[in-house]
């Protein structure tokens, strides 16, 4: 069996508390996202320095090496969606396939050490491009592809949770 495609519409992180991973989206702004994402960097790369970082824990779930090269490019992913939300009025994001994604990459083939490194350039990347959002621009609207608005303010939230909520899905 394999990886099962994600389907869930996971927007509701934006307005209350995950069950899983215990990500609060209260208080989270464009000015909290870059000190999040700095501080999970080497969370990530201890993860990755596990021997068993490429081992799936069964064949229907990401291995931690997999996880890690999703977050890295949801990292880029964001920091371009972020740059079009303050550069363009209301950009429309076409939907990002990230199992497919995944196979593409070939994320269970790449060398986590490498990844470790790539990671935290992409962390650093999109929390330095988070931080220099000024408070007037928090709520610069984007559409995602099916239709519904993300504010710079939920965009960081949303992208922060993916990043937190994959730490708990590896035992970080």
């Amino acid at each position: 069996m394999g990886i099962i495609p994600e389907t869930k519409d996971w927007l509701w992180v934006t307005g209350r508390s995950c069950p899983d991973c215990g990500f609060d989206p209260a208080g989270v702004t464009p000015a909290t996202v870059g000190p999040a994402l700095r501080a999970a960097v080497p969370r990530w790369q201890q993860v990755l320095a596990r021997p068993q970082a490429r081992e799936r824990p069964d064949d229907a779930t990401w291995s931690a090496l997999e996880y890690a090269c999703h977050v890295r490019d949801v990292c880029d992913l964001f920091r371009t969606r972020l740059g079009l939300m303050l550069e363009q009025d209301n950009p429309g994001f076409s939907d990002w396939d990230a199992d497919a994604a995944a196979v593409q990459g070939r994320y269970g083939e790449q060398d986590p050490a490498v990844v470790a490194g790539q990671f935290g350039a992409a962390a650093t990347a999109a929390a330095a491009a988070f931080e220099t959002v000024a408070p007037g621009q928090w709520q610069r609207p984007g559409l995602r592809g099916n239709g519904t608005t993300f504010t710079v303010t939920t965009l960081g939230s949303y992208f922060l949770h993916e990043v937190v909520h994959h730490m708990y899905d590896v035992g970080a």
